[in-house]
């Protein structure tokens, strides 16, 4: 699954070597909104790169995919970012192999029905 989600580069970590062949970094976006939310994502391997031509303050748009894992009866959940790009732009930086999903309009879900036709019974 491909999400994308726009934010201000809040904070930049390190690339951490988790092993002698593995690496991640990190780095967290705020969101905009009456409730802004500061959500942290996960760069690995050749990605690790990616987030290297931003800086903090720097509005982005971030791709990504959700992974998740159990290990001893706990539950995790990381969102794999894979491309960075400067909010409002279409071409950036991305991993290698990774290309982004193509731009769609949404379905009409009304099928032709006036905006405010709403059959719910509150």
């Amino acid at each position: 699954m491909n999400f994308e989600i726009e934010g201000t580069l809040h904070k930049k970590y390190d690339i951490e070597s988790k092993s002698s062949s593995f690496q991640t970094r990190e780095f967290v976006i705020a969101t905009e909104g009456t409730y802004p939310q500061f959500v942290k994502f996960q760069l690995t391997q050749d990605k690790c790169g990616v987030i290297d031509r931003f800086n903090e303050g720097d509005r982005v748009k971030v791709s990504f995919d959700l992974r998740g894992r159990e290990w001893q009866g706990k539950y995790f959940t990381n969102l794999n970012a894979w491309r960075v790009d400067a909010a409002g732009q279409t071409q950036g930086m991305t991993a290698p192999g990774r290309e982004a999903p193509p731009v769609t309009e949404a379905p009409d879900f009304n099928n032709g029905l006036p905006n405010d036709f709403d059959d719910l019974p509150f």
